[in-house]
């Protein structure tokens, strides 16, 4: 707070000396000046972290004055000091962006208490988080040596990733490092967790909620109450991505948060075809087999028949009858295409839409250096995604929907991670090319950083040969091959992938929108 410089525009700044020197003794350098005009020309020499700005004054007004220091600063924060109660001339001020509005007469411990909330509000709030993170940071590590059960790791991830946000705000607290030491070690226990407990999960009702049971547990619910309902899926989005936007959509629903867990491989042909499917991939290709693409080498064909699948789980589930409507949106014209047209869906029971941007702008960020420059890391990524939801289509879209009289479910199938180490991987030719999973024949890995799946089946995964097997990276590993290893390892290093085992890729949001 030392040195901080308040500038005070007052025609009666003389009479102001006993609230200036309550200030100095606050550790504030207070100037007091006596007209609008005195004031431009002191700031025009001089920088100060705070005006204090009476509104009536002969000559310049506090408003013409107001008018013209946002013109030399328009970051400089102000506090409008007035008799004038009129609510027309604070709805002004405030459209003029003042930061704080007094009425007089006024004490001197008011004026200081509005200049400290101002001026001192993030360094108090910054030392609060650094004590409340220390707090958290104790009870993770506790809950780490208690076995955690799915429940404990989906709270973990959850308070992890209101944390990642804490930091983005707060970046001073010098405990960036620890919380990255945390996470870390937080994904070396899920890898182990995930490894020792999955079988049971995918082969038990006793299982946290998993990609196969989205449409059961949430969408089928609304559906047969005959109440309109809207299933948007945001690929590839993260937790803390969500917790990046949620924000946006307060003034239009009322929003109720929960996670669940994707199932392995994170990756899309497995996850996003079990979420409309309500199947575990071998069940997908025994039961559909014209539908299951896997060896595919056009990755956007593998998840070509979503829509059948969901007809046929609607099907299934006594709901054949309803109208039903399924999008898939991969560029800016399409979504604005949808945009224009989303207020004739009102007439439609079920409406399923895809958004892909957020995949397409992970993977094209390792493949383009402007945006590994624009987003060099987590937190900028989450800046990014705000930028992006924030203007686009889909935004809009949700407006428009906020009107109609149904609820709205956003989820995704898988989230990412980014890639920190390389993992050296053995496989034949005709192994797949992912870099957080792969199938194939006879692949292998290091098992301390990898799951190696020898029986797929035990995973509900496909089986075309008994020396099939599939490899998931653990942790941050990103996979590379032994030929051209460095050069692999340079290129993939810090890109976001998915398919693997880690609480950002596993477990992953699901948001019940109810309109206001």
């Amino acid at each position: 707070m030392k040195g901080r410089k308040i500038l005070w525009v007052d025609d009666e700044i003389d009479l102001l000396k006993s609230h200036i020197l309550f200030l100095e003794e606050k550790g504030y350098d207070v100037r007091g000046v006596a007209s609008g005009d005195e004031a431009i020309g002191v700031l025009r020499d001089e920088r100060f972290d705070l005006i204090l700005l009476d509104e009536t004054m002969p000559g310049k007004s506090g408003l013409e004055t107001l008018q013209e220091i946002k013109e030399i600063d328009s970051n400089l924060p102000i506090i409008m000091i007035t008799k004038n109660e009129a609510e027309n001339l604070m709805e002004q001020a405030i459209g003029m962006k003042i930061d704080d509005y007094l009425l007089k007469p006024i004490n001197p411990l008011q004026i200081y208490s509005a200049a400290k909330r101002l001026l001192d509000a993030h360094r108090i709030r910054e030392g609060a988080v650094s004590k409340d993170y220390l707090q958290v940071y104790r009870q993770v590590n506790e809950l780490l040596g208690e076995q955690p059960t799915w429940n404990d790791w989906a709270r973990i991830h959850q308070d992890l990733s209101a944390w990642d946000l804490e930091f983005d705000q707060y970046s001073e607290t010098g405990l960036g490092q620890t919380h990255s030491d945390l996470k870390r070690k937080c994904n070396a226990d899920f890898g182990h967790y995930v490894e020792e407990n999955y079988r049971e999960w995918i082969n038990s009702d006793q299982r946290p909620l998993l990609s196969v049971g989205i449409f059961k547990h949430y969408v089928l619910p609304h559906i047969y109450t005959k109440r309109k309902a809207y299933l948007i899926i945001i690929d590839c989005m993260r937790y803390d991505q969500w917790l990046t936007i949620e924000d946006l959509l307060v003034p239009y629903y009322n929003i109720e948060r929960e996670t669940y867990y994707s199932i392995l491989p994170t990756a899309t042909p497995y996850s996003r075809n079990a979420i409309f499917s309500g199947l575990f991939p071998i069940q997908i290709q025994e039961q559909y087999p014209q539908y299951w693409l896997e060896r595919s080498k056009d990755e956007l064909s593998k998840n070509r028949f979503e829509n059948e699948l969901m007809l046929g789980q609607l099907q299934k589930n006594g709901l054949g009858h309803i109208s039903s409507k399924y999008l898939k949106i991969y560029e800016i014209e399409e979504a604005n295409e949808i945009r224009k047209q989303v207020d004739s869906y009102r007439t439609i029971d079920f409406v399923a839409m895809v958004f892909n941007f957020l995949d397409i702008l992970s993977h094209g960020r390792s493949q383009s250096e402007i945006l590994q420059e624009i987003a060099p890391d987590e937190s900028a990524f989450r800046s990014l995604m705000r930028s992006w939801f924030s203007h686009s289509a889909l935004f809009e879209i949700l407006q428009t929907i906020s009107k109609h009289d149904g609820i709205v479910f956003i989820t995704t199938d898988h989230g990412s991670i980014l890639g920190q180490k390389a993992s050296l991987v053995h496989g034949n030719r005709d192994t797949s090319t992912n870099l957080r999973y792969k199938f194939g024949e006879n692949i292998n890995g290091d098992s301390k950083q990898t799951l190696l799946i020898r029986k797929p089946r035990q995973y509900k995964l496909p089986s075309e040969s008994p020396s099939k097997n599939y490899i998931l990276a653990k942790e941050n590993y990103y996979f590379v091959y032994p030929t051209r290893f460095h050069e692999y390892e340079k290129q993939y290093h810090g890109t976001f992938q998915h398919g693997g085992i880690s609480l950002e890729e596993m477990i992953v949001p699901f948001i019940t929108l109810t309109p206001k």
